[in-house]
């Protein structure tokens, strides 16, 4: 009896393994044939299902495509060549009485390379000669290091400087700045041929000359720019020898002479000090007058 038990209960526990294997077998392959179908659906679908979820206006599709192109700023500094503004100070010892001729020879040497004369000072000995100055020439900026080099041998080189500012960044914002407003005007503009009120026309008019006025200030900006860049500034200072003061020599004749030219400073001071004082000394001889007066009047009271 036992026996016909338990092979009832192996046979009922098989029974109920094949049974759910065959119900999850079913189900996997129903789920297999839905995914097929949706696949096949999905890709049966019209190309026009797609162009109707994704439509845009031309103008939309236009401006898409610019800001997708557009780089960005830190990508048009990398791919814009490098902004450098390049400038230099040199101090030169020359030979003494060459003066004037190294001036108009760095005068010939930026005109020869197509640059020009900025600026020039100078400055004369106790004698009256000119003897030393400066002389600041702008030159082309892909000529600024040989010309640098062309300098050098005017005379005894004592100090150069040179130097170079990056201004690259600046540049590539403000070329950006510059597009934005630009396109701020055009739509101004088109909006003021649209005005249908006077009201209109005057705010639109306000806006719009907001913007020019700033795309007036960024051009100035570039345009100063741009010349500094194009053309490097060299400073070149130029001095002839110092000449040794005179020693002066002793003996009786230079002794008298120092002591007279001593006793004249005395003097002089002497004459400033009493000039100085000497309306104080005017005041005090008045009041000294009245007071001897009045004093000597009172004598002459008790005498009699």
């Amino acid at each position: 009896m036992k026996r016909k038990i338990i092979l009832s209960f192996t046979i009922f526990v098989v029974l109920m393994l094949v049974i759910s294997v065959v119900i999850s077998g079913c189900a996997r392959s129903r789920e297999t044939d839905i995914l097929d179908k949706t696949s096949s659906e999905s890709a049966a679908l019209p190309s026009e299902t797609f162009a109707q979820t994704t439509q845009f206006t031309e103008g939309e599709v236009q401006e898409i495509g610019e800001e997708q192109q557009q780089p960005s700023s830190s990508s048009s500094v990398l791919a814009m060549q490098p902004k450098i503004i390049k400038s230099a100070f040199i101090l030169i010892e020359i030979e003494k009485g060459t003066f004037n001729d190294k001036i108009i020879f760095l005068t010939n040497i930026a005109e020869k390379n197509n640059g020009f004369v900025s600026s020039t000072d100078s400055n004369s000995n106790p004698e009256g000669r000119i003897t030393s100055g400066r002389i600041l020439i702008r030159i082309p900026s892909d000529k600024f290091d040989s010309v640098i080099e062309e300098i050098k041998k005017i005379g005894n080189l004592k100090a150069i400087n040179i130097s170079g500012q990056d201004v690259t960044q600046e540049y590539v914002d403000l070329e950006s700045r510059l597009k934005n407003y630009e396109a701020q005007e055009k739509v101004l503009l088109d909006l003021m041929a649209k005005a249908k009120s006077v009201k209109e026309s005057i705010e639109v008019q306000r806006e719009l000359s907001n913007v020019q006025g700033e795309i007036e200030v960024i051009k100035g900006r570039l345009n100063y720019l741009n010349n500094l860049i194009s053309f490097s500034s060299i400073d070149v200072t130029i001095t002839e020898p110092e000449e040794a003061a005179p020693i002066k020599g002793g003996g009786f004749i230079n002794a008298v002479k120092r002591g007279a030219e001593g006793a004249i400073k005395v003097l002089n001071g002497i004459t400033f000090f009493f000039i100085a004082i000497s309306p104080i000394l005017v005041v005090g001889g008045i009041i000294f007058l009245i007071v001897w007066g009045s004093l000597r009047a009172k004598n002459k009271r008790r005498t009699k």
